[in-house]
């Protein structure tokens, strides 16, 4: 069974549908599955393939290109060489054996280090350089690091479509071929956000100012719908690339004899009662990509971890670890927990996170079962980040 779908005259979605797919990079979750987006354009004089989906997918791809009746391809544009974009381009060259494959430089030589195209077929598309199909042309702009450096976006200027690769998209397999239904997109995109691009607010917040003089009727993202409504996502990442932070904190924690969750308990409370907004997870079963999206915008995070064998407990560290790879615009950050007899607890939390620009604040740490000196310091400490996020308003 084929799919294409005609997103404009000449233009069309051949991609491939995943809906039963769970993980991605064996680490982050896909509750409705996700789409490898590839975008046929037809010129009247040349056709060009942007995108070229997953490995798992190749024969998906060439049954939509061959309902079509698509006899020959001339480019195919490789925005990025991660495998989900480009593991079918073997197939698809097997398929096609005349095309060319444009790419950033660095796009083209990760390609053949994969091993997924021999340099011959390689043909450089720089920054600025447009080609043309006949009616149709197609124009480059180097995006690198939003996620990997080799990105580029390819802009279509007769039908005002800008390809963004995995920029601006989202893991979400769906019916519709357009972004229908915003609070579920909202969701999926902001998971997404998190866990690829946060950790490049920089490069985000770049390229958005970049892109925002085009004339952009469709965004078409590699992943998930495509947005006829372009204002919708931009503003969405505008937001949370910004260096805007909500009254918000995390709160990751992991108890083995219940004293570090009697401590969480009462933390959570003593936020509340100050009116502060609290995203609590239990570390010994949480989804990773929820974790990851309540780090976009809140202003704290606080990491709870019992002492085991002298350390943080490894499901605290797990945390940090995550919490220092994605690089949130958190402001503040502490430790509560609990211990025996001693150890280097902080010392390696705080050591697990060097990339947050933070402001820690002095940890609650109770020897053994807490007790009212240390519900006391509970509150100290939830009073210090009410008044901290105050000053953020």
């Amino acid at each position: 069974m084929t799919l294409t779908r005609e997103i404009r005259p000449g233009v069309f979605w051949v991609g491939a549908l995943d809906w039963d797919r769970r993980l991605f990079d064996a680490l982050i979750p896909m509750p409705q599955g996700t789409s490898y987006n590839s975008y046929l354009i037809r010129g009247s004089d040349k056709t060009a393939l942007v995108d070229a989906v997953d490995e798992t997918m190749a024969e998906t791809l060439l049954e939509n290109l061959q309902s079509l009746s698509v006899r020959s391809i001339d480019y195919i544009i490789a925005q990025h060489a991660e495998q989900d974009h480009s593991g079918g381009l073997k197939k698809l060259l097997e398929a096609y054996p005349d095309a060319k494959v444009l790419g950033s430089a660095r796009c083209l030589d990760l390609l053949v280090e994969f091993d997924l195209i021999q340099r011959d077929k390689a043909l450089e598309a720089k920054d600025g350089e447009k080609i043309s199909l006949g009616g149709k042309s197609l124009e480059f702009i180097s995006a690198p690091w939003v996620h990997w450096p080799d990105t580029i976006f390819t802009y279509l200027p007769e039908d005002h479509i800008l390809f963004t690769c995995d920029f601006l998209g989202s893991h979400l397999a769906g019916s519709s071929l357009f972004a229908s239904d915003e609070a579920l997109l909202y969701a999926s995109a902001k998971s997404y956000y998190a866990e690829i691009m946060m950790p490049f607010r920089s490069a985000v917040k770049r390229h958005l100012a970049r892109i925002e003089s085009l004339a952009m009727d469709i965004i078409a993202p590699s992943h998930g719908p495509v947005h006829n409504r372009p204002r919708f996502i931009l503003d969405a990442y505008g937001e949370w690339a910004s260096d805007e932070v909500k009254n918000e904190v995390v709160l990751a924690y992991v108890s083995m004899h219940g004293s570090t969750r009697i401590m969480a308990d009462y933390f959570v409370d003593a936020l509340i009662s100050r009116g502060v907004q609290v995203k609590r997870f239990d570390l010994t079963d949480y989804d990773v990509g929820d974790l990851a999206e309540s780090l976009v915008d809140a202003a704290t995070l606080v990491i709870g971890t019992p002492t085991i064998l002298g350390g943080a407990h490894p499901l605290a560290l797990y945390a940090a670890t995550l919490a220092n790879a994605l690089r949130p615009k958190t402001r503040y950050a502490s430790i509560i927990g609990s211990f025996g007899w001693g150890g280097k607890m902080l010392e390696q939390i705080t050591e697990s996170l060097p990339g947050l620009k933070v402001q820690f604040l002095d940890p609650v740490l109770a020897k053994g079962r807490p007790k009212e000196a240390d519900f006391l310091a509970l509150d100290r400490l939830a009073e210090e980040i009410a008044g901290l996020h105050q000053k953020l308003v």
